[in-house]
């Protein structure tokens, strides 16, 4: 009988033993699948940063370029300024010119 219950117990305990040893393994799966989106949810995070990083250098970007564009249309106009001045200095060369002919008459 003495043997009947130590077999008994043996078969018992490596019983739960092999259930023991499939629970643990389904909990490192469990544990790897985790750790797995963990990784991926650290991952996606950095992606997010870095595209947070690059929109920001982009919007500081595209603020340089209208301050650019502003400037530049500035000067445009004040080519255009310029362009007028000279135009209208020709125009009175044009009649000092027809002047100093008729002077000479």
């Amino acid at each position: 009988m003495a043997s009947a219950t130590s077999s008994s117990a043996r078969h018992l305990f490596d019983e739960s033993k092999k259930r023991l040893c499939a629970r643990v393994g389904e909990n490192a799966n469990n544990l790897g699948s985790v750790a797995r989106q963990v990784i991926r949810g650290s991952k996606s995070n950095e992606i997010m940063h870095q595209t947070l990083k690059n929109f920001t250098q982009v919007d500081v970007v595209s603020d340089y370029s209208h301050q650019n564009l502003q400037k530049m249309t500035l000067i445009l106009q004040h080519v255009g300024y310029q362009y007028d001045v000279m135009q209208d200095s020709v125009n009175h060369l044009d009649y000092l010119k027809e002047q100093v002919t008729a002077m000479e008459r």
